[in-house]
């Protein structure tokens, strides 16, 4: 199994909430009422928006410095 890791960009909005979405994957975000609670949604969309892309028969993302591939597993989207 590889792990693909994934750049996150994670900030705080007006109303106290945590926006986190992930530029090399157009579209992908999340939200939550903590960093932590938005790396964990955020996460889950990954995973979703992934799966997606595989079964349209789409390419992952390449990496770039957005995106790494990794043998052993961190915290980051299984595959």
């Amino acid at each position: 199994m590889k792990t693909l890791i994934l750049k996150v960009s994670l900030k705080e909005e007006e109303d106290g909430r945590w926006s986190a979405s992930i530029p090399a994957l157009p579209g992908c975000s999340s939200w939550g009422y903590s960093p932590e609670e938005a790396l964990e949604n955020i996460k889950d969309a990954a995973e979703i928006y992934i799966e997606d892309m595989l079964n349209a028969g789409e390419g992952l993302p390449q990496p770039s410095n957005e995106v790494e591939y990794m043998e052993e597993p961190a915290v980051a989207v299984s595959l």
